[in-house]
C-alpha cells in the first residue's frame, strides 16, 4: 500500500508550526497533491498558496457555529470534489491554574473545548460520508487524520483543559477507527510531542520551551515517514515513548 493522496485538506495551517508544514511536505511528495489549507488569516493562505499552483487557501474559523461548519463542509466539497485525505490539526491552548480559581478564564477555556474537539467531531462527521463514498468506489484510499498530542496520554498540569481535548480527541480517534476500517475508510491518529511552532507564543513561553521542543523539521521528517510507512498511529520523539508505555494495544480491546 503506497501513501499517494492526490487531493488533501489539511485545517490550521496559517501559523509557523505543524500544519503548515506538513502541508508543504505534503504538497512535495512523488503523486503530487493538490493541497487546501484553512485558517483565519487571509493573508496567510494567499501568502501560502501562492507558493504553488497545486495550493488553495481557503478561510476557516473553527470557532463558527455547527451549522457554520457543516455549511463550509459542503462547500469545501463541491469546490474540491477530489479530496481523499482530510487532516484536522487546527488547536488553541490555554494555560490554566486550578489551584487559582479566581484566575480560571471558563470562556477561554471553552472556546478551547469548541475548536480542539468539538469543531473536530463537527467536521469530521461532515466528511464522513464524502469518504465513506469514496471507500465505496473503490478508486482511492480515503484518510481522516486526527492530530493530538502526547499530553493527551501523559498530561501537563500547565495546560490541563488542553490535555483533556486532546484526551478527547484521542479516544475519538480509537473509536472511529475501529468503526471506519471495516468500511475502507483509514484513520489515522499524529501525536505531536512539543513541538517548535507559533503555538506558546501568546503564553510568551517560547523561550524557555525552546531548550525542550523537538524542531519542526524534525516532527515533520518523522511523521511524514509514518504517514508514508502508513502507520495508523504516527507518534514521534517523546510522545512515542509515552504512547508505546500507556496506550499500545487498546484498539485490540475495543467493541
Amino acid at each position: 500500500m503506497v501513501f499517494a493522496p492526490k487531493s488533501v485538506l489539511v485545517t490550521g495551517a496559517t501559523t509557523q508550526g505543524i500544519g503548515r508544514a506538513l502541508a508543504l511536505a505534503l504538497h512535495d511528495l512523488p503523486s503530487q497533491p493538490k493541497i487546501i489549507v484553512t485558517g483565519r488569516q487571509q493573508d496567510k493562505l494567499d501568502e501560502l498558496a501562492s507558493t504553488s499552483q497545486r495550493i488553495y487557501g481557503k478561510r476557516l474559523d473553527q470557532l463558527a457555529s455547527k451549522e457554520d461548519l457543516q455549511r463550509w463542509a459542503r462547500q469545501l466539497l463541491n469546490e474540491h470534489q477530489d479530496i481523499d485525505t482530510i487532516i484536522l490539526n487546527a488547536g488553541i491552548q490555554i494555560p490554566a491554574d486550578f489551584s487559582k480559581p479566581d484566575t480560571i478564564d471558563l470562556d477561554a477555556l471553552q472556546e478551547e473545548l469548541y475548536v480542539n474537539y468539538t469543531s473536530q467531531l463537527i467536521l469530521a462527521t461532515a466528511f464522513l460520508p464524502h469518504l465513506l463514498r469514496l471507500a465505496k468506489a473503490g478508486q482511492v484510499i480515503p484518510r481522516l487524520v486526527l492530530v493530538t498530542s502526547g499530553l493527551s496520554v501523559v498530561p501537563s498540569s500547565f495546560v490541563p483543559n488542553y490535555c483533556a481535548t486532546k484526551a478527547a480527541l484521542h479516544s475519538l480517534a480509537l473509536s472511529m477507527r475501529f468503526k471506519l476500517e471495516p468500511h475502507g475508510v483509514k484513520v489515522i491518529e499524529i501525536v505531536p510531542p512539543l513541538v517548535e511552532s507559533q503555538l506558546h507564543d501568546k503564553q510568551g513561553t517560547n523561550e524557555r520551551l525552546s531548550k525542550f521542543w523537538m524542531p519542526l523539521k524534525d516532527f515533520t521528517e518523522a511523521t511524514m515517514a509514518g504517514l508514508q510507512a502508513e502507520d495508523e498511529v504516527v507518534a514521534v520523539g517523546m510522545s512515542k515513548e509515552a504512547y508505546e508505555s500507556h496506550e499500545a494495544g487498546k484498539h485490540a480491546k475495543l467493541r
